[in-house]
């Protein structure tokens, strides 16, 4: 089979099981009585980064850790680049959001930490287990300022992640709907993630591509579906905190939870690709620290500063291309 229809099968295939994953797991968390701003916050967050956990174990079992890292990288800037800079073109983003200031602040020092941890080249179990660690204390804090929202950002996540009724809590039938929602998209996901490695490292062979260019250009694009979709589904709905912050929750996530976890499937460790560190980590750490401003001024996203996002992603994949192809 063409290593072009593998890589499409999972992409298609990890991009469905993750829709069924994240619903699966958001009504499974409703059902359990937990809040709708802490779903939307940690549990999609989570969710939609997924995708990028089934492609970075499937690639360390397989030998392409390049591709692990390329891509967590990539699509931390798809994530705010572009997808975000997608959201605020179609409509500008005005901030409410409370944790914003702290999921800012964590999404910059995630940026840094990353960058640090890998100027030796490599990311080893230790570093795995750091990165893990603060990003359970991110949840605590997140959860804990979740609570000082003003009602319209509460009612807000409520009309999007309608809380489950007693009625629904009692019955087996639902339990057993979503559950099974979970379990298929779990699988799916990670069978996706299978076809969508073999697909890229194909590619990658016959092109004479090296295997984080892959992982950082349409891997880091494809696993990024999820939060293309959430996004702007959310924007198009007019709920405009969701959807930035699912997009800073994700790229906080990539990092802490998502490579972190990957590095304890390398007993080895990680080797860290030299362009990438020196050139995309460096990228995606000054792209975090441009976000401040951004976010700050007027409280808002405005369609020109979504404009400009997109087209630096434009540029940035333009530079890969011509330069590290």
């Amino acid at each position: 089979m063409s290593p072009y229809l593998v890589f499409l099968i999972g992409l298609v295939v990890i991009t469905i099981g993750a829709d069924f994953l994240l619903k699966g797991a958001a009504k499974i968390a409703s059902l359990l009585g937990i809040r709708p701003i802490i779903i939307g916050i940690t549990v999609v967050s989570i969710g939609t980064s997924l995708p990028e956990l089934a492609v970075g174990i499937t690639a360390v079992s397989e030998g392409a850790e390049d591709i692990a890292i390329g891509n967590i990288a990539g699509t931390n800037l798809v994530n705010i680049l572009l997808i975000l800079g997608l959201s605020a073109a179609l409509r500008p983003l005005p901030l409410q959001l409370k944790t914003i200031k702290l999921e800012m602040f964590v999404m910059v020092f995630s940026a840094f930490l990353l960058l640090a941890l890998c100027l030796d080249g490599l990311l080893s179990i230790r570093d795995g287990i750091l990165m893990l660690l603060i990003g359970v204390i991110y949840i605590f804090l997140t959860i804990k300022n979740s609570k000082k929202e003003n009602a319209s950002v509460q009612e807000e996540f409520i009309e999007e992640y309608h809380p489950s009724s007693r009625a629904e809590k009692k019955k087996t039938r639902i339990w057993i709907m979503h559950i099974l929602f979970l379990a298929g998209g779990i699988a799916a996901t990670i069978w996706g993630a299978d076809l969508l490695v073999a697909g890229a490292s194909s590619i990658a062979r016959s092109l004479g591509l090296s295997d984080v260019v892959i992982g950082l250009t349409i891997v880091a694009i494809g696993t990024s579906a999820p939060e293309l979709v959430t996004t702007i589904l959310a924007t198009i709905r007019d709920n405009r905190d969701i959807a930035v912050g699912n997009l800073i929750g994700s790229s906080i996530t990539n990092i802490l939870f998502i490579l972190g976890t990957t590095c304890l499937f390398a007993p080895g460790g990680l080797h860290v690709n030299r362009g990438v560190l020196w050139f995309d980590l460096p990228l995606a750490a000054l792209v975090a620290i441009a976000c401040y401003p951004v976010f700050r001024s007027d409280q808002m996203v405005s369609r020109k500063e979504g404009i400009v996002f997109v087209l630096t992603y434009c540029v940035y994949l333009g530079a890969i291309v011509a330069f590290r192809a």
